[in-house]
Formats: structure tokens, sequence, C-alpha cells
């Protein structure tokens, strides 16, 4: 393929050394190539994210954010102290920037096959990552989950199944939503391709209410009031589109979340409207903040052939009550999977994924075959959860932009930040 430009990236409190390599488009080299270890840090420091000081706020209700406190020369060591987990972060969010400028420059053109999009996209994040290089090295470092390639009105959760024929036309409304994940942090970035012109407004405001949410988000933040904020911006927006004219509306059922790690979905999530909790987003979390607008109804329904799947995760209370539970005869994850074959497939994904999500095609890549009777034993049992995909109303169209931040004790670190959104 063509070569890109040496991507040099500044770092914002430490400098990041690195190494001017040609970086082809596949990419060859892995991602630590490019960045040679510090001879003050003794290791690889990766390309700080955007970042933003926090400050003081005063809501409407009277609540009060008071960030004297973030300037503290405790909460710069407290930073300080947490460098190697946001430089894992920020390793897998060089990567994303990387993968998905292969994927803008090369990979996204009318006729291409959606199944052939997600290949290459996530081979590329292989090779940056090294997750091939034996084979459980994706799970200390790879993809995060499947690549998301929804088109037009179906708004999330769709990636190509084996054999899937679809292909990308000009008119389409693509989201393209990856992660890439080191030691199990994972970055969850999208965005929406869709070169017709028509759809630029549409875009605008979905663009727009992302980066409004990323603004809100903070220490001591109420994730309603980040949600009110996005729903209002979102919705100021109007577009027309085959003549016809849309006022766009937020999805209301889909949200951002935290991440956590090995854990895409974590325990907080980020409304896109108003009326959401009152729950405070803390010191030291990671969000995914994430909006879709659509000029459908602004609700989806699960619907469609699944290709996004999860082994379910069991919880630290459930661990330590194991045998009280066995012992009371109370059901607990997998007790009732009675299929062999079933067993098998659960210690097969148990081995090579954990609780990342996988798709079937990672299934096949992994070595199993024949394999969908019992992953519906798996799933009709509770130990692996389904996500089918998500879908606004036939004929209309939905957008989404998405980006990770670090709540960092001093600052605000849009780690997923790019040139291009």
């Amino acid at each position: 393929g063509k070569t890109s430009a040496v991507l040099l990236a500044a770092a914002c409190m430490l400098e990041c050394a690195v190494v001017a390599l040609e970086d082809p488009f596949p990419p060859r080299h892995p991602i630590y190539a490019f960045y040679p270890k510090s001879g003050a840090l003794g290791r690889r420091a990766f390309p700080h994210g955007a970042t933003t000081d926090y400050s003081n706020r005063v809501y409407d209700d009277g609540y009060v954010i008071n960030a004297a406190t973030r300037h503290s020369a405790e909460a710069r060591e407290r930073d300080r102290l947490a460098f190697d987990k946001h430089n894992f972060v920020r390793k897998a969010a060089e990567v994303h920037r990387r993968v998905r400028r292969y994927a803008q420059e090369e990979l996204l053109v009318p006729g291409a096959k959606l199944i052939d999009i997600c290949e290459k996209l996530e081979n590329a994040t292989r090779t940056y990552l090294e997750a091939d290089k034996s084979p459980l090295a994706g799970l200390k470092a790879g993809i995060g989950f499947p690549t998301g390639v929804s088109l037009n009105h179906v708004a999330a959760h769709y990636t190509s199944n084996p054999g899937d024929q679809t292909v990308l036309k000009y008119d389409d409304v693509l989201k393209v939503d990856f992660g890439t994940h080191v030691n199990g942090f994972i970055v969850d970035s999208a965005f929406t391709w869709a070169p017709d012109p028509k759809y630029e407004k549409l875009l605008e405001a979905v663009k727009d209410a992302t980066m409004t949410g990323v603004r809100e988000a903070g220490i001591d933040v109420r994730l309603c009031d980040v949600g009110e904020a996005i729903q209002e911006v979102m919705e100021s927006y109007e577009c027309e589109i085959n003549g016809k004219e849309y006022q766009v509306k937020c999805v209301r059922n889909l949200q951002g979340h935290s991440i956590e790690p090995y854990i895409i979905h974590a325990g907080k999530s980020v409304p896109i409207v108003a009326g959401g909790p009152s729950t405070k987003m803390e010191e030291g979390e990671i969000y995914a903040i994430e909006t879709f607008g659509t000029t459908g109804r602004g609700h989806v329904v699960e619907s469609g052939e699944c290709s996004h799947y999860a082994l379910n995760a069991v919880d630290k209370e459930e661990e330590a009550t194991r045998e009280a539970r066995r012992s009371y005869g109370r059901p607990q994850m997998g007790r009732n999977i009675k299929m062999p074959r079933a067993k098998m497939l659960r210690d097969h994904i148990d081995k090579n994924f954990k609780t990342l999500p996988w798709c079937r095609r990672y299934l096949e890549r992994s070595g199993e075959q024949r394999y969908l009777v019992a992953l519906r034993s798996l799933v009709d049992s509770g130990v692996v959860e389904e996500y089918p995909p998500l879908l606004d109303v036939r004929g209309s169209y939905v957008a989404q932009y998405e980006h990770t931040i670090i709540l960092r004790p001093t600052c605000k670190e849009v780690v997923s930040k790019g040139e291009d959104y």
C-alpha cells in the first residue's frame, strides 16, 4: 500500500522520544519501534492526548464543583503514581489513531466488502500490538472488541460474521467503532464515514454533541448534567437529506460508559439525554463518551443476526461465595451447562478472550469449528452474553462519534483525540 507520512506526536507533560521510522500501510512495525526508551524514565512514554484543566463550576440547581484541590501537590503526586496505567492507555490510543488513519486513507472506499474492512483493520491492530506473537498474546495487548461496521439505520453492534458479502456504498452512513487494549486498558473510539455531502449536517451534530460531552465530563460532575448538555446541543441541529428536513435526535437508549481493565462496559453509564442519574464521575475513572444522532425515532431495538458476544464476568461477591452457594445448591455461572461441547467452548473462550468481547470470526480464527449449537447453549445458560445489532427505524440514518477520556487527578485527558476528530 501507499506510505503514510511519519507520525510525530508531541507529549504534554513528558517528552516522548520518537523514531523517524517509515510507517507503511498496512503497518509492518510494532508500535514500540516508534518510541524508544527514554533515558530519564528508563521506559517508553507514549503520546499524551489533549488535556484540559479542571475548573470551578456552579450549576443552575446550586450544585457546586470546587476544582482548587486539583492543583495541589498531592494531586500531582497521585498523577505521577498513575503514570504506568495512563501510559498503557496512551499506547492503545496511539495505535487507535494510526489504525483509523489506515482505514480512512485506504480501507473505506465504495465497493469494499465490510468483512475485508474489518479483517484488515483488525490485522493492523494486531501488528502494532504484536497480538499474534504467541497464541495468547492478544490478551496482553491487541483488539479491545470486534470492529463495528454498522450501516445507516443500524446504530451499533454489527460486525461481519463469516461469509458476510455486504458491500460499502457511496451513499452509506457507516459507523466505524473499534477498540484497542494494552494490559486490558481499553481505548474505545468511533467515527462516522459518510462521503456524500448530504450527511454533513448530521455528522456535524453528532461530533459537536460528543465533544460537548467530553467538555462537560470531569471529576465530581453528575452524569445527568453531561446527558442534558449533550441533548441540548444534538437537538439544536437540523439536516436535510434527499429533500426532507429532519431534526437530529439523540438515540436515547444508547449511552457512553465507564471502562475498567478487560471490561468495556463497566459500572457507570453516561446518558446522552436529560434526566439521567445524579451519580458522580470520580477521580481515576476512564470513560467512553459517545453519542448517536439519528433522523429516525431516537430509540433502537435489538434485531438481526448476532455477531458480538462476551463471557459474563463473575463478580467478586460471587467469586468469594462460590463454596457457600454450592453448599446451599444455589445456581452459579455455568452450573447448568450440560453439553460437553459447550463446556469445551466456554473453556476456549475463557482462555482466549477472558471478559473481552469477541465475535464469530474470532472464534474461527482461534481454531473453533461447528460451534453454533454450543454457543447457543452458553447464551441460553447465561455464561455468554449476546449483543445483537441495535436498529433504529429502517430508512433512517444514525451517526456516531466517540472518545475515551481519563479523569486524571490534575486534569482531564482525551487520550483518543487525533487530527481527524
